[in-house]
């Protein structure tokens, strides 16, 4: 009689064995021929006509690492890749200001000026991370912070979370440029995206908030991507903290959109302003009734 144990393993060999027997056939090895297994030729991934399946595979692995870590909600930050850290910001300021006078020296000073009126933001963002990463450790689900995976903002949202000793995802995008993911996020949750959309989609599917920082045409399209899903209804609401008011109210002309009735005057509430990590904290633990046992269940926490 068989081993009762036998009737409890696999019937059949893992993708993984089998991937590794047919490595050893040779045969048919070599650039014309089509003997790979399909799941294992990249080439044939790669084919035009395998899209919806790269993109069902782009959709999936985030998604199965996520669970398996068991992270149930998140909070999103938005913002510049081009954003320094004060440091770095006031170390350029330095070497333009020691820089021979002349046009050269004008436009340095000009540029390192700016960059060091905006870094506060980076170190806005690397507070907020650490608030949330710190405080909701001790909520019955904790939540994680979660980047486009770059520098500038990017850095500083995995940065703070990282300095608290907590983890962070970065969902990083194969770019010309700024592809690179900063050194700060959890390695097993540091993805790489060809797709912006489905990019897009994951952080929005556990996001419980997004919290925006000043940027360009990429932390636009991200912003109003989710306004107009949560307008429409296609995603449900939550909160979208604007960090900035300055910034996005010379930026946007929101009364103008209501004025010319492109927008209706209810879609005004579908964000706020904040200025500091601590109001934009405060904001949601206000929003949510973080602490409050009889909120904490309600809403997942």
């Amino acid at each position: 009689m068989n081993n009762p144990k036998e009737l409890l393993e696999r019937n059949f060999p893992t993708a993984v064995q089998d991937a590794r027997n047919a490595a050893k056939t040779s045969l048919y090895a070599g650039a014309d021929s089509s003997y790979d297994l399909a799941f294992a030729d990249p080439e044939f991934l790669l084919n035009p006509d395998l899209r919806p399946v790269r993109m069902q595979l782009e959709l999936l692995k985030p998604e199965m690492v996520q669970r398996e870590e068991g992270i149930k909600s998140t909070i999103v930050m938005f913002g510049s890749a081009r954003i320094l850290p004060a440091d770095e910001a006031q170390a350029r300021l330095t070497e333009a200001e020691a820089l021979p006078d002349g046009s050269e020296r004008e436009i340095a000073l000009r540029q390192a000026r700016r960059h060091l009126d905006m870094s506060h933001y980076y170190e806005e963002a690397r507070k907020f991370a650490a608030l949330v990463t710190t405080h909701s450790a001790q909520l019955q689900t904790p939540i994680y912070v979660v980047t486009g995976g770059g520098p500038g903002i990017m850095e500083a949202g995995n940065r703070g979370a990282f300095e608290v000793g907590g983890k962070s995802i970065g969902l990083n995008i194969v770019l010309p440029h700024e592809q690179e993911p900063n050194p700060y996020i959890t390695p097993r949750l540091c993805f790489q995206f060809h797709y912006f959309a489905l990019r897009k989609m994951h952080f929005l599917m556990r996001s419980v908030a997004l919290v925006c920082f000043p940027g360009g045409f990429g932390t636009l399209d991200e912003l109003f991507e989710a306004l107009t899903l949560m307008q429409t209804g296609k995603c449900r609401k939550r909160p979208v903290l604007l960090f900035g008011r300055d910034f996005w109210t010379k930026l946007i002309n929101i009364d103008h959109l209501v004025d010319t009735g492109m927008i209706s005057p209810g879609d005004v509430h579908l964000f706020r302003y904040v200025e500091t990590a601590d109001e934009a904290w405060e904001t949601l633990q206000q929003v949510y009734g973080l602490g409050r046992p009889d909120k904490d269940s309600a809403c997942g926490w």
